[in-house]
């Protein structure tokens, strides 16, 4: 069939059953935006900067497990893009982003809004194609969505110059992919399981360490289902809240800088290790040569390059991670394990003994108190979106993560600006559920713009401001390590949200009270419009536990203590 490049493109996204496409047009890629006007195949979400929209598509990716798809066109509207896809892709965030360039004879020519895209995006990309020639675009659209998808997952840049999208050409879609170079490692080593079920059988205190390659993997029946019939304790990264359920006997919690104070003393004190799906992030371990320093390692990925990258796996294992559990499940009968009842009782007891916990207040809205609020209310109603900062550690830390896909945060790149774009995306994905983005007044008017878009799409997202007039995070380091030297990260002048919200078109709340943030809430959730809750909140209240800079899990600076 002959079809103009642009329409390939729009063809190729049916072809893939993509349903949803966030963008912003320019002049590169406006043969393809006329496509877009003509077809009835997906819908076309107009954000209003190209970083939004790349966010918007990994909130929509994060929350449903499928490919997010983001267009926009050359020069600063690629180079606008990069966050997004740098955030993706230090998260494993499966994306294809489709970028418009200048005519082939223009490259390298400096011409109006030329750049070089593929150049740019390489480090931050699993992988990127410059299209040269008209018949290798529908075959790269195949390899971009097989690639984004498969293996450890990432987004994959499309860069299209604006001659091939008007060009004519046949079209066929593929039906098989043939990458010879790629073949990402699916089933595991039986041997190497064998050696790593036989360490875990005769540790005393093994802990199942998972990660966000857990999430990635959908694995989190399989995980549970293990740890149970073995009996073993569980921590969770930031990335991998949700997995076991908040409720569940065997959670010790989120481990790292802003862990419990169980979850890193079982790290601290476990001979086994068994890592699932994570990259031992600096986050994590604090000083990595005393990270779990009395343990052998089991470390399970898809992705070869990440085991012994930063800690010596003792048993590596490559393999997907839904398939790896399922053996280590499968495979269970055939070893006697010990008895773990006292390791998992004397976790519960360091869970007794330094629970998470903030001193509440009768007079101010402790940061805390809102998202333990939200999670009484909403619980698994609900998917939680955050932007960066205080207000990130604190929701990771109190609300309560039921599921998978529930919690949506920036977390190795750490963009300020993720929140609201990433939870118009989950509200377009999952319209079953209530989109809630918990933010910082310093993080909210990164992509302040995007509540156009909410009102213009009808996208309900509940943005709840923890505002402090701070840059909370920065000015908590300022405090503790700079001998409170504030430079630059006091916010007392910031704009009236709430006139603000309704000045796009949305309702907006403006509380000071327990009382009040109740009633907010409840308006905000029966209305079921983009609307933003202001909450003034203690000013000086710090993220703790928290692990210092330098120093190893076991060394917190808990509530109470002296320097806090």
């Amino acid at each position: 069939m002959k079809m103009t490049g642009a329409k390939m493109v729009i063809e190729s996204l049916h072809q893939e059953g993509v349903k949803t496409v966030f963008g912003y047009p320019g002049g590169a890629i406006m043969n393809v935006y006329d496509e877009i006007y003509k077809q009835n195949h997906f819908e076309h979400i107009l954000n209003r900067h190209e970083q939004a929209s790349i966010h918007a598509a990994e909130g929509y990716a994060r929350s449903t497990g499928k490919v997010g798809v983001a267009i926009v066109t050359s020069g600063p509207g690629f180079t606008n893009a990069v966050t997004g896809l740098a955030t993706a892709y230090m998260d494993s965030i499966p994306l294809v982003v489709i970028s418009g360039q200048v005519p082939t004879a223009i490259i390298g020519t400096d011409g109006f809004q030329e750049i070089d895209a593929v150049g740019i995006s390489r480090p931050c990309t699993k992988h990127n194609y410059l299209v040269n020639k008209i018949e290798d675009l529908p075959r790269i659209i195949k390899e971009a969505f097989h690639i984004a998808r498969t293996g450890r997952p990432g987004p994959v840049h499309i860069d299209i110059p604006k001659d091939i999208t008007a060009e004519m050409g046949n079209f066929e879609y593929p039906k098989e992919i043939n990458l010879p170079t790629y073949k990402p490692t699916v089933n595991y080593n039986k041997r190497q399981l064998k050696k790593a079920m036989t360490a875990i059988s005769k540790s005393k205190k093994p802990l199942l360490y998972v990660g966000g390659g857990a999430i990635l993997a959908n694995c989190g029946h399989e995980i549970r289902e293990f740890a149970k019939k073995a009996n073993i304790p569980v921590v969770e990264t930031l990335m991998a809240r949700g997995i076991m359920g908040h409720d569940n006997p065997l959670l010790i919690g989120m481990l790292g800088m802003h862990g419990e104070f169980a979850a890193n003393m079982a790290a601290y004190e476990t001979d086994l290790l068994i890592s699932l799906g994570a990259r031992f992030d600096d986050r994590v371990t604090g000083r990595l040569d005393e990270f779990a320093s009395k343990a052998k390692v089991i470390h399970v990925d898809i992705d070869p390059a990440t085991i012994a990258k930063l800690v010596r796996a003792d048993y590596p294992i490559v393999g997907d991670l839904k398939v790896t559990v399922e053996g280590m499940v499968n495979t269970m009968g055939d070893f006697e394990f010990n008895d773990y009842t006292n390791w998992v009782a004397l976790l519960k007891e360091y869970r007794e003994k330094e629970p998470l916990r903030y001193i509440d207040s009768n007079t101010v809205i402790k940061p805390q108190w809102p998202i333990q609020r939200v999670g009484e209310i909403l619980g698994s109603k609900a998917i939680v979106s955050t932007d960066v900062g205080q207000h990130q550690m604190w929701t990771a830390q109190f609300y309560p993560f039921s599921f998978p896909r529930q919690f949506i945060t920036s977390g190795g790149l750490g963009t300020m600006g993720f929140g609201l774009p990433a939870a118009m995306g989950v509200a377009k994905g999952n319209p079953d559920k209530i989109s809630i983005n918990f933010t910082g007044d310093g993080s909210i008017l990164m992509n302040i713009q995007e509540l156009m878009t909410c009102v213009e799409s009808n996208l309900p997202v509940i943005t709840i401001i923890l505002n402090n007039n701070y840059l909370g995070m920065v000015r908590q380091w300022q405090t503790m390590f700079y001998e409170n030297r504030i430079s630059e990260t006091d916010l007392s002048m910031q704009p009236d949200f709430k006139m603000l919200i309704e000045a796009f078109g949305g309702v907006g709340y403006r509380v000071s009270t327990k009382e009040e943030f109740d009633k907010a809430l409840k308006d905000a959730i029966e209305k079921r419009k983009p609307a933003m809750i202001e909450v003034i909140v203690e000013r000086n209240e710090e993220v703790l536990p928290m692990v210092p800079n330098g120093h190893a899990l076991n060394e917190m600076t808990l509530i109470g203590d002296n320097n806090e």
